[in-house]
């Protein structure tokens, strides 16, 4: 579900934050989302996407503007009154109670029937696949079953919301892909609405319906991580999400959403102008290396770069090209690891190909 096919179920109207009544943490944050839509925050350190989460659970005052929650606002409303449900990087769990308890807990706050509560928790731990463990504390089980808990402990009450703040930040890298899998079947079965934060980009591609990307307290663009990859708005979406080529140059001319570039060595390139100046002015192009093609094949490319090979990378199933522009830039070619793989020595001169569609023209901030 999208924000498009449904009615806006959370608002950020105007939102700002100031610690200092000086300066802006997060700046002039307005914002839609669908009830059941999976929205995450992305955005390096110190970029207000964590700002904004505490503002939606209540535990930040907002400086200026409104949160409004299904039509209500929320802004001055205590934060256990704000029916949402939280999970944290630390899990957060009670450890002196058995996970049974832990999940019963917000149940008997809110001073539900005994035998309900009983019924919910075993139907809870049954959804999480850990029904076998609840009379275990939190201290016997794997760091991936405690967050699970703590993932259902927060969905157990039936919140309006759930709000995550990096839960998988304290896992390894296999554990942090299977509850990926996890929460998102856990969403899709339940239909709760989201809003999660994170820094890493392929936690977010891999998860979300929607993506904020976040610098410096603004959201530089919200879309669907499809359009986020393959048409980023400006240099820092481009930069931030996935890897990519940056080729410094000048804007020629550009006709009709196409421009066309002077690079730095003297060659002629066009991309889709994205944020770019009219001639003249300075740019970057931004290409990733996966579109970056050393051998055309049966294929059209309205581009060539001649380039200087300087050293490839083995990945296992891909191998990372590096090559070198006439004036130092930099080029990473990705190519699957097959017999196709070209075969380079370092010095060697080489032609590469791009399409005029995978390349974007971008200002130069």
């Amino acid at each position: 579900m999208t924000a498009d096919n449904a009615s806006h179920y959370l608002r950020f109207d105007g939102v700002k934050k100031s610690y200092d009544q000086k300066s802006l943490v997060v700046k002039d944050f307005n914002l839609d989302i669908a009830k059941g839509e999976f929205l995450t925050l992305l955005g390096p350190s110190g970029s207000g996407k964590t700002t904004v989460l505490m503002m939606m659970a209540g535990f930040e005052s907002v400086t200026s503007g409104d949160i409004l929650l299904d039509g209500h606002p929320v802004t001055r409303t205590a934060p256990y009154k704000r029916n949402i449900g939280m999970v944290f990087q630390n899990y957060a769990l009670f450890p002196h109670m058995s996970i049974a308890e832990n999940l019963a807990y917000p149940l008997k706050v809110r001073k539900m029937a005994k035998a309900e509560i009983t019924e919910r928790v075993y139907k809870y731990l049954k959804l999480i696949e850990l029904d076998q463990f609840g009379g275990r504390t939190p201290a016997q089980l794997s760091g991936g079953q405690r967050q699970r808990v703590a993932l259902a402990r927060a969905l157990i009450f039936k919140p309006s919301l759930v709000l995550m703040d990096e839960p998988l930040g304290a896992l390894d890298k296999k554990l942090r892909e299977q509850m990926q899998l996890e929460i998102t079947r856990l969403h899709k079965k339940l239909g709760f609405t989201v809003i999660y934060v994170t820094h890493d980009q392929s936690e977010a591609l891999t998860m979300s319906d929607r993506i904020a990307v976040f610098e410096d307290g603004v959201v530089q663009q919200c879309a669907s991580p499809e359009e986020l990859y393959e048409q980023p708005a400006n240099s820092f979406v481009a930069d931030f999400i996935g890897e990519n080529n940056l080729l410094p140059g000048t804007v020629i001319e550009t006709v009709k959403g196409i421009a066309k570039v002077k690079m730095l060595t003297g060659d002629e390139i066009t991309a889709r102008c994205a944020d770019c100046g009219e001639g003249n002015s300075e740019c970057v192009v931004s290409v990733r290396p996966e579109k970056v093609f050393i051998v055309p094949g049966d294929h059209h490319y309205e581009n060539k770069i001649t380039v200087k090979f300087t050293n490839c990378l083995y990945v296992g199933d891909f191998i990372r090209y590096f090559f070198e522009l006439p004036d130092g830039t930099e080029v990473v070619a990705k190519f699957l690891n097959d017999h196709v793989a070209p075969k380079l020595s370092e010095g060697d001169k080489a032609s590469l190909y791009i399409r005029t569609k995978d390349c974007f023209a971008f200002k130069v901030k």
